[in-house]
C-alpha cells in the first residue's frame, strides 16, 4: 500500500474515528468498512472527474454544439453500465457469498458464468450503436450538426460497450474477496490514462468526438485487460498473491449460477436503467424551460455525480461485508453491519454536501465561460439543492448494497423507478407546465433520492432480505439460531 497519504482515505477514516468515538459505529466495524469504501470512493472521483473534464475538452475544441451531441450519446452508452453494473450486482453478491463460506471452486464458476452472461448481453448492444447512431441521436434531437456529432461519437465509443461491462464484473470479483485496493489502482489508472489519451487525440491531433471516443474505448480495454490478468494469474504486481485464482478453461454456462445471477442482477439491471430511461424525457421535459435550464441541469449533474463518489464506496462494501457474513450464516453480524455502514455513509455525504453547498458559485463557475452565463444562477441553485439530496443518498445508497448483498434486488429497483417516474419526472413536468416553475425541477432532485430512502431503509429493518438471502447461500444454516 501506498506510503503517501490519501485525502479521502484520511477523510473517511477520520469521520468513523468520530463514529466510533459518538457510539454509532463500533470499531472493528469501522475499520473494515473504511478500509473497503475508501479506495472506492477514489476509483469514483477520479471517474467522474474525468467525465467533466472530457466534456470540457470537447467543448474547448469544438463548442456548446458538440458538448450536446455528446450529452445526448450519454444514455446511450449508460446501457453498457446498466447492464454490466446489474450483472457485477450478482457476481459481487455470489462471490462475497462463496468467499465467505471458502468454496472457492464454486466462486471461480460463478466469476466464469458472469463474464458469458454480460458479453452475450452487452455485444448486441455494440452492434446496434455502431450501425444506427444516427438513428439513435435523432430520437432526441432535429438539430443536424448536434446529431453529426453525437453520431460520430456514439459509434465509436460502442465498441467499448463489452469492456465497460467486463470491468465492472472484474473490479467486482476483488471487492467480493475483500480487495478494494486492487481495484481502485486499475480503474484510476484507467481514468488517468483516458485523460491522457483524450488530450492528444482531440486536443493534439484534432480528432474531435472520435478522438473522445476512441480514448474511452482504449482505456476500458486496457482496465479489462488488466483484471484479466490479474485474476488468471493470481497474483497482483509486487508479489502479493490472491485469494483466488480464475481458471480459464472450466466451464462457462452453469444453469443453476446463471439462473441466480440473472435473478439478482436483472432488477439491479432495471434499477441502473431508471436513470439512463429518464433521462430521455428529463432532458426533453427541461427543454421546454429554454436552453440555459438544460445547462444548468447538466451542470448540477456533472457536480452531483462527484458528490455521489461515497456511494461507490460504502454501497460496495455493504455488498462485500453484508455478503461475506451471510455466507457465514450470521445474519446478526450482516444486520450490523448494514446499519453502520449507512450510518457512516450519511456522515461522509454530510460532510461532502456541506464543503459543495460552501463553494457552490466558483465550483458552477469553472464549466461555463463566465459569470454573466445565463445558466449560472440556476446551476447555482440546483447544486445547492443537490446538497440536501445527495445527504439522502447515503441512505438509500447504502440500504440498496446490504439488499443487493442478499439478493433482494427487486425491491431496490422498484424503489429507485418509483422515486424517478412517480415522483421526480412528474415534478419537472409541472415545473414546465404551470406556475410551480422552477420550485418543481429543485423538488425533483430532491424526490429521486428521498423516495428510494425511505423505502430502501424500510426494508433493511423489516429484516426480509435475511429470509432472501437463504435462497441464495451455498449453505443456510444460521448462525443465530
Amino acid at each position: 500500500m501506498s506510503r503517501v497519504p490519501n485525502p479521502i482515505r484520511l477523510v473517511v477514516l477520520c469521520v468513523g474515528r468520530a463514529l466510533v468515538r459518538v457510539g454509532l459505529v463500533s470499531n472493528e466495524r469501522a475499520r473494515r468498512i473504511a478500509e473497503l469504501a475508501w479506495p472506492r470512493i477514489v476509483t469514483g472521483v477520479a471517474r467522474m472527474s474525468k467525465n467533466a473534464v472530457d466534456v470540457a475538452m470537447v467543448g474547448v475544441a469544438l463548442g456548446s454544439t458538440a458538448i450536446a451531441g455528446v450529452g445526448l450519446a450519454g444514455p446511450y452508452w449508460g446501457l453498457a453500465f446498466a447492464a454490466g453494473g446489474g450483472l457485477a450486482a450478482g457476481t459481487i453478491a455470489l462471490v462475497s457469498q462463496r468467499f465467505g463460506a471458502e468454496e472457492l471452486d464454486e466462486l471461480g464458476q460463478a466469476v466464469r458464468t458472469s463474464v458469458l452472461i454480460v458479453v452475450g448481453l452487452t455485444v448486441p448492444i455494440s452492434i446496434v450503436f455502431f450501425l444506427f447512431p444516427a438513428e439513435l441521436i435523432s430520437l432526441l434531437s432535429d438539430d443536424a450538426a448536434v446529431i453529426d456529432f453525437g453520431a460520430s461519437y456514439l459509434r465509436y465509443v460502442g465498441l467499448g460497450v463489452p469492456f465497460a461491462g467486463l470491468n465492472l464484473i472484474g473490479s467486482r470479483v476483488f471487492i467480493g474477496i475483500d480487495d478494494a485496493w486492487t481495484p481502485m489502482i486499475v480503474r484510476s489508472g484507467g481514468a488517468i490514462s483516458n485523460l491522457l489519451l483524450n488530450a492528444v487525440l482531440i486536443l493534439g491531433l484534432h480528432l474531435g468526438v472520435v478522438g473522445a471516443a476512441i480514448g474511452t474505448v482504449a482505456s476500458n480495454v486496457l482496465v479489462t485487460g488488466t483484471f484479466a490478468l490479474l485474476l488468471l494469474n493470481g497474483r497482483v504486481p509486487g508479489g502479493r498473491e490472491l485469494p483466488i485464482r480464475i481458471d480459464p478453461f472450466g466451464p462457462y454456462l452453469n444453469a443453476n449460477l446463471g439462473k441466480q445471477l440473472l435473478e439478482i442482477g436483472v432488477p439491479v439491471i432495471g434499477r441502473n436503467l431508471v436513470w439512463t430511461v429518464a433521462e430521455f424525457p428529463m432532458l426533453a421535459i427541461l427543454a421546454l424551460f429554454g436552453s440555459e435550464v438544460v445547462a444548468a441541469f447538466v451542470i448540477a449533474r456533472r457536480i452531483w455525480g462527484l458528490m455521489n463518489t461515497p456511494g461507490w464506496g460504502f454501497g460496495l462494501a455493504a455488498s462485500s461485508l453484508v455478503g461475506q457474513t451471510l455466507g457465514r450464516g450470521d445474519e446478526t453480524a450482516a444486520e450490523a453491519y448494514g446499519r453502520e455502514i449507512v450510518r457512516f455513509a450519511v456522515a461522509v455525504y454530510l460532510l461532502s454536501a456541506i464543503v459543495v453547498f460552501l463553494f457552490t458559485e466558483p465550483i458552477v463557475m469553472s464549466f461555463v465561460s463566465g459569470p454573466d452565463d445565463p445558466s449560472v444562477p440556476i446551476a447555482v441553485s440546483l447544486v445547492s439543492v443537490a446538497c440536501i439530496a445527495v445527504v439522502l443518498q447515503g441512505v438509500s445508497g447504502g440500504a440498496a448494497g446490504l439488499l443487493d448483498a442478499s439478493g433482494d434486488t427487486q425491491w431496490t429497483f422498484f424503489s429507485q423507478a418509483l422515486g424517478m417516474f412517480c415522483c421526480s419526472i412528474p415534478l419537472t413536468y409541472l415545473g414546465a407546465t404551470t406556475s410551480l416553475g422552477l420550485t418543481g425541477v429543485y423538488l425533483a432532485f430532491v424526490a429521486e433520492t428521498a423516495i428510494p430512502a425511505v423505502l430502501n431503509y424500510y426494508r433493511f429493518v423489516s429484516n426480509t432480505w435475511k429470509e432472501v438471502s437463504r435462497d441464495y447461500r451455498v449453505d443456510t444454516r444460521v448462525a443465530d439460531d
